[in-house]
């Protein structure tokens, strides 16, 4: 047994892990290189081993959802040439508006197919609301709703959904409510579909950077676009969000959140499924707020998202023979892994899903809260 292979076993030997072993979540090791890689790399070497077949897992959820509930991650120190990538990300602002639409071209633009096949009817991208339903449609449907209802929304009003995606939202909000929608996205293909999908709607979805509004609306949402600001905008985006809403309107932040403080995000996730991302905690939200809005109200729900993304990776699985012949074999890993790691995080409650109601002077006699 060579010497890394025991340093590996010896840090899964507290977590039900086992080498080889016949457990669904027990990786499946084709390649010897793979321990001196991962001890090397950390979890850029993890995930690019997976993506290159040197293992295998059945179960990768609960792979995950094990390795991170035993802290692990806190145990594996990274190297120096990591340590030194971690270090630029603190020197450079990965959010600036310069880099904006990047998330747009290397995620979301990657293919309309992909994401028609996987997400809801209503192409809904961020984590929904799984109580008292049973499918992703239902789920996602009960978390447009609940956004409606926190913020207050009536007929004829104007709102803002800053991140917008296909219109899931924008769209609803002018179906159920009667609302005016504006959403904004920086990629060009979900604008182009959300175009044609809400185009006898009073929907408007512009291709712009967040710091580009400059006009009033009645209230605002963001659902899920907050990870991509960057720690060095939170207060940028703040202050847009603040000028841009009326008075006596709402502004709902919908965003998944850290346990702790950070600058820097995963670095596999870095590389491949979202640049220039981290996830923000609640002490750098209320930093970022403060003086500019008062918090009426804080939902956390992050076991649903685990829900949201096995259904998810459900629906990938099941139409990915439909949609192979414009991706390849690495993507389908790359893109597995990703779903269920994410799983795994949500379900270790490592990561959270908050919506925090924000009011710009208050709400006179008190928000009543809505679940």
């Amino acid at each position: 047994m060579n010497k890394e292979k025991q340093v590996v076993e010896s840090l899964l030997k507290n977590t039900g892990i086992i080498i080889n072993g016949s457990n669904p979540w027990d990786p499946q090791i084709h390649k010897e290189d793979f321990y001196s890689r991962v001890l090397r790399q950390g979890s850029l070497g993890l995930g690019e081993s997976y993506m290159d077949g040197w293992w295998d897992c059945e179960k990768l959820d609960q792979f995950f959802h094990k390795i991170l509930a035993a802290d692990l991650d806190s145990q594996i120190k990274q190297n120096w040439s990591l340590a030194f990538k971690f270090a630029l990300s603190f020197i450079l602002n990965t959010g600036r508006k310069s880099k904006a639409f990047e998330i747009g071209k290397r995620h979301y633009d990657i293919g309309n197919d992909l994401y028609c096949a996987m997400l809801d009817k209503r192409l809904t991208y961020t984590g929904g609301y799984w109580e008292n339903v049973e499918n992703l449609d239902d789920a996602q449907e009960a978390k447009l709703d609940l956004v409606c209802r926190k913020i207050g929304l009536k007929r004829g009003q104007k709102v803002l959904d800053i991140g917008s995606g296909w219109g899931s939202f924008t769209g609803y909000a002018a179906q159920k409510y009667g609302a005016n929608a504006v959403g904004v996205t920086v990629s060009k293909e979900q604008k182009a579909l959300a175009d044609v999908l809400y185009k006898d709607l009073p929907v408007e979805t512009r291709l712009c950077d967040y710091r580009d509004i400059n006009e009033k609306f009645d209230h605002i949402v963001s659902l899920g676009m907050f990870e991509h600001v960057g720690y060095k905008n939170y207060r940028t985006f703040m202050k847009v969000a603040h000028k841009a809403l009326k008075d006596e309107g709402l502004f709902l932040l919908h965003t998944i959140g850290g346990n702790q403080s950070v600058r820097k995000t995963d670095p596999w996730i870095e590389k491949y499924i979202f640049p220039n991302s981290m996830v923000p905690s609640i002490k750098q939200i209320s930093q970022s707020i403060e003086g500019l809005f008062v918090i009426e109200d804080v939902h956390s729900f992050g076991v649903n998202y685990d829900k949201t993304l096995m259904a998810w990776h459900a629906n990938f699985e099941n139409n990915w023979e439909k949609i192979k012949a414009n991706y390849d074999e690495r993507f389908y890993r790359m893109w597995r892994y990703y779903l269920l790691a994410c799983a795994g995080s949500f379900r270790a409650r490592k990561n959270q899903l908050w919506q925090i109601v924000l009011s710009k002077k208050g709400v006179f006699g008190g928000y009543k809260s809505i679940r």
